[in-house]
């Protein structure tokens, strides 16, 4: 009798291996090779067409298109329709991805008491939560639920199968790694979530039904199972935010009918997930101007201006060695901007710990800030505070230089309708942040960091004083 074959999978990456290693040969991850259920040979074989199987139909590209059904809509929350691209595509399927407790569920019941079910029903799978602890839930949130039929059924084959016995609009699904099918891998496996997920997708895609459903992510903040999952779905959302903060950024990491630019700022309120409708206001409500190491900066994620208050605490050492620690902000950012810091002005930052943060829960990826970051190390390192009514922008180059940022009419005006009067730029950028739209804005040109922390913290032209005692 032939020995039956058996194959590895890595939970970090999804590569395939036909025995166990210690390490992924793909990823190079340690430990995430788990046992899975090979396929079959023969049903990788290309181009030969299986005895009862009928070729599948052809269809034209005009044809698709005119054929497309509208989208389906959610009440009440037009940031989040806007950021899927207009609203939910029939047959698509969505990943809704975050920390635990980061607001999934909820996000999830909203959106299924806020859809307009027509002639169907919105099906909630709860495979988290019995169905009486979902109705709890929507209780405390004042929801109504009268077109959502709760199922807390895990097994995906048992769940599809009575879904096509009913007209369903809409299906949510908490969570993907709950669902489990008869192999016997358990629920929650890299082999039963890839499984599971590809099955929703063909399900999705045959009934033309949308499909959203939550996943887990790991210690390092990628959605947990293999990453087979995010290339199968059609749009993968991302809640971040502080847990203990009010508020949340749903971003867009894949979409395949919209932009992946768009964002949501969502608060968290006793009614559940609220759409802020001026984020830059919310961002700015507790700020303290006069305090050392406060700068403010415009971002812009997809077509919407922000400002962020970015933070910083400098602190000697105290005999070992420093540290940088970041928060919202990308740590080899802070390290470069650092060096430039240490090389070009002589700070003497190598005997101090940096800390850096970005308020309210945000996480900005852009280099715009950098200018931001490295003056607010300069304030908290001197314990002078910027002036109040001004906004920074900039990327820092390792040669201590300003570079350009896109989109800079944007920040300057956004800048503007929040209260801030001047407002540091690069020279690059001179000429094209449209002051004439904005007669009440100083629009200050700056080409190196130097000139930037003059003009931003006045210290004038004895910048030697930084790097002096007491520093």
């Amino acid at each position: 009798m032939p020995r039956p074959r058996v194959a590895y999978s890595c939970t970090a990456c999804g590569e395939e291996v036909s025995r166990w290693e210690g390490r992924c040969p793909r990823c190079e991850s340690w430990g995430s090779l788990v046992e899975v259920a090979p396929e079959d040979g023969r049903a990788r074989r290309r181009g030969v067409q299986a005895p009862g199987i009928e070729p599948a139909p052809l269809n034209a590209l005009m044809q698709a298109a005119a054929a497309q059904p509208a989208r389906i809509r959610a009440h009440g929350m037009p940031e989040l329709m806007t950021m899927l691209g207009g609203g939910l595509v029939p047959g698509s399927v969505t990943l809704l991805g975050g920390e635990p407790g980061i607001g999934k569920s909820t996000l999830l019941l909203q959106l299924a008491c806020s859809v307009d079910a027509g002639d169907g029903d919105i099906v909630y799978a709860a495979g988290e939560e019995s169905p009486e602890q979902v109705a709890l839930r929507a209780a405390r949130l004042a929801l109504s639920g009268d077109s959502v039929t709760l199922v807390s059924e895990t097994n995906a084959d048992v769940l599809l199968e009575g879904l096509n016995h009913r007209n369903p609009r809409l299906l949510l699904v908490d969570s993907i790694q709950t669902l489990r099918t008869e192999s016997s891998a358990m629920a929650g496996s890299v082999a039963q979530v890839r499984e599971c997920g590809v099955r929703l997708v063909e399900w999705a895609r045959r009934r033309g039904v949308p499909v959203i459903m939550t996943g887990h992510v790991t210690k390092d903040g990628a959605i947990a199972g293999p990453r087979v999952l995010e290339h199968a779905v059609d749009v993968v959302l991302s809640m971040e935010g502080e847990g203990l903060g009010p508020y949340r950024v749903a971003r867009c990491v894949k979409n395949r009918f919209g932009s992946t630019d768009e964002i949501a700022i969502l608060e968290m309120t006793e009614k559940g997930l609220q759409e802020v409708a001026d984020p830059s206001a919310a961002l700015m409500r507790e700020r303290a101007s006069t305090a050392p190491g406060s700068i403010v900066t415009p971002i812009v994620e997809g077509t919407r201006p922000l400002l962020v208050e970015i933070q910083a605490l400098v602190s000697p050492a105290g005999g070992v060695d420093a540290r940088r620690m970041a928060s919202g902000v990308d740590l080899n950012r802070l390290l470069l901007i650092s060096a430039v810091l240490s090389r070009r002005m002589r700070l003497p930052l190598g005997r101090h710990d940096i800390l850096v943060n970005a308020i309210g829960g945000l996480r900005v990826a852009s280099p715009s800030a950098d200018l931001a970051i490295a003056l607010a190390i300069v304030s908290s390192l001197r314990d002078v505070p910027a002036s109040p009514d001004i906004a920074v922008t900039g990327e820092i180059g390792l040669t201590g230089d300003v570079r350009r940022v896109p989109q800079v009419r944007r920040r300057v005006t956004e800048s503007a309708r929040r209260g801030f009067r001047r407002v540091i730029v690069p020279a690059a950028d001179a000429g094209h942040e449209g002051r004439d739209e904005q007669p009440r804005v100083s629009v200050m040109p700056v080409a190196t960091v130097q000139q930037a922390v003059e003009e931003a913290l006045g210290f004038g032209s004895g910048l030697a004083a930084l790097s002096g005692e007491g520093a």
